[in-house]
């Protein structure tokens, strides 16, 4: 039995708890601490130091680089203790803290027991060897650890005179030796020990968590004060030399009382229980940051971020997720189930998205890949409408993209996620470097998803591209996409890019044509990739030629896309061409003038023909489709030229077909549209249909069906009944009118 677990007289002494000596509270003790006993004493805490700090305290200690554990080897206490023993001559081993903290401890009772043996009667002073020291220095451990023993008892951590005395009596010097050895120092009223840190490592031995707990955490109030919160070192210190299983259901328990602390009654919360959620936080959040590996306690990290999730951060902001000592996928994974509880406002290193940044940042090849498996998560954040852990997680990467943009790349294309194409094709257009390089990389990739990647991001970069090298790289890449003849869909891709080269554009052109017209839809060169380039190539004439024979909704889509005076009158007419032939791809059609709508002013000269010629000649059909286009709201840019054909189509369109087909683009996009305009055209709408024929039934039955179906023009319309009552019974029959205003006490009871 080591003589340091023995009291005065050599007898064992049982474990303590924290707080429960020998002595009763005060009678009459308050259950709980004012507001100044709640506050920690002033103190500057000392963290470890930094690896260049540690190299030059070790050279002016004298220590060399692989005397000390590596876990330890930037404790400064450690280091300041390991130089004392070696002085001493003591230099064998690699020892870590609690080996140094040990053999400090037993050189300063072995120096102890030579001053006591040294000043004892009969000694003369002469120099003290041999066993009778040696049996001295283990009375001098014991009775050093009873002291320990002692301080865990009631007060503020210190050894009261009387217990001092008795341990350490001035009459035989074992007090003048104590102080003058520096194991125990004067302090206020009392004594404590030197070093606050050897002090909790040795209190530690002689604590019993559970009771311990039980008085801070678990167990209910007890009568006298509650024990000082900076008194909460040897918890630490005991539970840190816990076995992991061990160690992990106390922690657990920790958290199922933070739990039961939440859930307990706002009127329940009374001084004492604030103070035992501070003990239950402060233990856990310490205790965790102190594990050289906190692996083995990833079930309590997962209840503990279920239990942040519910009540906020408190005590466990962002910061305190970085500084645990974990594996990245894990930490990251832990900072993904918090994203939610995230609060809008707080302290920047408390925010779990400043962490996730602060990760990407240090290592942003390590972090990107696990960030991209956040894609999948839509979970919502807090305080951020639309905002989700996903488009997080993509913003995230898009704000650090600079950081190892050929790292993000890969990470986004073997994410095989849409999030990740989103960002890719942003990439493409602000980044066009690191896609082209990424292209060049793929093209030459053994796997196919590699090369479909670069055809797709190649044709997407393409239009960006500023340099000779980025040019030069695209082209090898579409080179080398050529050379493959399994590779055929790709080929049409490949041959879009070097349409974008200058160098090599007229020498593929008779191959892109080629490609174009192939009747395999998968070979085919997008008919979008050669609109694009269409401004650029030697031979216009040839490629709308191409276009004009292969002319299908791909292509009427496309063609919107040229703008230039000349190349966008060429294509309205293949447009009108294309009509007159094959009417059936009117849906095409509208979609091309929808576009160049989008476009404003400079659209007018080209569109503006086409389209009243397509209203006064075409079939019904075609003109249905383009009435549903110009019924929309559609954006700022179009409103002008918008409005002009509309007015032409109510003022000369007599079918039915098509003002019901305008009537239901109006009335979807009623709340896209400023009130009076939606019911200027509802009554425009309707007094044509009343000079067509069966156009009156038309108008009530569907304005009655289109209020049904979107409840906004339902509302507009019973507003205008109510508002306008003469001019809607005009318009709508009684049976209509009483249809739409039951619809409309309808919806808003329900709301």
């Amino acid at each position: 039995m080591d003589a340091r677990d023995r009291g005065p007289a050599g007898r064992r002494r049982p474990a303590r708890v924290l707080g429960a000596g020998r002595r009763p509270p005060p009678a009459g003790g308050a259950a709980h601490p004012g507001p100044a006993a709640r506050r920690l004493p002033p103190a500057l805490p000392l963290a470890d130091l930094t690896a260049a700090e540690a190299e030059t305290v070790r050279a002016r200690l004298g220590i060399p680089a692989d005397a000390v554990r590596e876990a330890d080897a930037r404790h400064p206490l450690t280091l300041h203790l390991l130089a004392g023993i070696r002085a001493a001559g003591v230099t064998a081993g690699r020892p870590g803290r609690d080996e140094v903290f040990a053999a400090h401890l037993d050189l300063l009772c072995l120096r102890t027991a030579v001053r006591i043996a040294a000043a004892s009667p009969g000694a003369g002073g002469a120099p003290v060897h041999g066993p009778g020291v040696r049996r001295l220095a283990a009375r001098v451990a014991g009775r050093v650890h009873e002291a320990a023993r002692r301080c865990l008892g009631p007060g503020q951590g210190q050894l009261d005179r009387a217990s001092f005395e008795e341990l350490f009596p001035w009459r035989t010097g074992w007090a003048s030796a104590v102080l003058t050895e520096g194991l125990l120092v004067p302090t206020g009223s009392g004594y404590r020990f030197a070093h606050e840190e050897l002090s909790d490592w040795i209190q530690a031995g002689h604590l019993d968590v559970p009771p311990a707990l039980g008085v801070l955490v678990h167990g209910p109030a007890r009568p006298g004060p509650p024990v000082p919160r900076h008194r909460i070192g040897p918890v630490l210190e005991a539970l840190r030399r816990l076995a992991p299983d061990r160690l992990r259901e106390e922690l657990t328990r920790l958290v199922h009382a933070l739990n039961g602390f939440a859930e307990a009654p706002a009127d329940a919360e009374a001084c004492a229980g604030a103070d035992r959620v501070w003990w239950a936080a402060r233990l856990l959040r310490e205790t965790l940051l102190r594990l050289p590996d906190a692996h083995p306690q990833l079930p309590v990290l997962h209840a503990l971020a279920e239990h942040v999730s519910r009540v906020g951060p408190g005590e466990f902001g962002g910061w305190f997720w970085n500084g645990l000592r974990l594996a990245e996928p894990d930490r990251l994974d832990l900072l993904r189930r918090l994203l939610p509880a995230d609060p809008a406002e707080a302290v920047p290193g408390d925010r779990y998205l400043d962490a996730v940044a602060r990760r990407l940042a240090r290592d942003p090849r390590r972090a990107q890949p696990l960030l991209c498996a956040w894609f999948g998560d839509g979970r919502r954040l807090r305080g951020r409408p639309g905002a989700t852990v996903a488009t997080a997680a993509q913003a995230l990467l898009h704000t650090h993209r600079r950081l190892a943009p050929d790292d993000l790349t890969e990470a986004l294309v073997g994410a095989a996620h849409p999030r990740a194409d989103e960002l890719l094709a942003v990439l493409a257009e602000e980044e066009p470097s690191a896609l082209c390089r990424a292209v060049d990389r793929w093209a030459h990739d053994e796997r196919p998803g590699r090369r479909v990647a670069a055809a797709a991001y190649g044709l997407a970069t393409a239009p960006h591209v500023r340099t000779a090298a980025d040019r030069e790289l695209l082209r090898r890449a579409a080179r080398a996409l050529l050379a493959r003849p399994a590779d055929v869909t790709l080929h049409g891709s490949a041959l879009a890019v070097l349409l974008r080269d200058p160098q090599v554009r007229a020498r593929y052109l008779p191959d892109a044509l080629a490609s174009f017209a192939d009747p395999d839809p998968g070979s085919r060169l997008p008919a979008a990739a050669l609109v694009a380039a269409l401004p650029v190539l030697p031979d216009q004439d040839a490629v709308f030629a191409a276009l004009r024979a292969r002319a299908d909704g791909e292509v009427l889509r496309a063609l919107a896309a040229l703008t230039t005076p000349g190349l966008a009158r060429r294509a309205a007419e293949l447009v009108r061409e294309h009509l007159a032939r094959t009417p059936g791809d009117a849906p095409h059609a509208a979609a091309f003038v929808d576009r160049r709508l989008e476009q404003g002013p400079a659209a007018v000269p080209a569109l503006r023909p086409l389209v009243l010629d397509l209203l006064r000649t075409a079939p019904a059909g075609v003109r249905a489709e383009l009435a549903a286009v110009l019924g929309a709201p559609g954006g700022e840019p179009s409103h002008a030229l918008r409005g002009d054909l509309a007015e032409v189509l109510l003022r000369e369109e007599s079918d039915p077909r098509v003002l019901d087909a305008f009537l239901g683009a109006v009335a979807a996009g009623a709340s896209a549209r400023p009130e009076d305009r939606t019911r200027e055209l509802l009554r425009r709408t309707g007094r044509q249909l009343l000079r067509a024929p069966g156009g009156p039934a038309v108008f009530e039955r569907r304005t009655v069906e289109l209020a049904r179906a979107r409840p906004a023009f339902g509302a507009l319309v019973a507003r205008w009944l109510a508002q306008s009552v003469t001019e809607a019974a005009a318009l709508l029959g009684p049976s209509a009118r009483r249809t739409v205003e039951t619809l409309s006490r309808a919806a808003a009871d329900v709301t």
